[in-house]
């Protein structure tokens, strides 16, 4: 298994429990620029979860891609998943977290 894989992957994953559960709310992008009157419009606990649980699938997606690819002939098919996983992620998280639910 490449382990660039495995080291990003748990990357990740760490990065969004830190997030959540230390309150580095400062590294959510654009959050750490608002003013104070429109960080009061934003539910950030909720963002901070969603954040977590969307860095956690694309953290565990990284690491089975570096697993599956060890098993396929051409191991390099791993690496073009990559982009379409992390991709697909960002937009999903983009679209959820700009949605009512997370709104005040």
């Amino acid at each position: 298994m490449d382990t660039s894989f495995l080291y990003v992957g748990i990357f990740i994953i760490l990065l969004g429990i830190v997030v959540k559960h230390f309150k580095l709310y400062f590294l959510i992008a654009g959050y750490n620029t608002m003013s104070k009157a429109d960080k009061k419009k934003v539910k950030i606990e909720k963002v901070a979860t969603l954040l977590r649980n969307v860095f956690t699938i694309i953290g565990v997606s990284i690491i089975l891609l570096g697993i599956t690819s060890s098993y396929l002939e051409n191991p390099e098919m791993a690496s073009y998943l990559f982009f379409p996983v992390v991709i697909v992620s960002v937009i999903y998280m983009l679209v959820k977290s700009n949605s009512k639910a997370y709104k005040n």
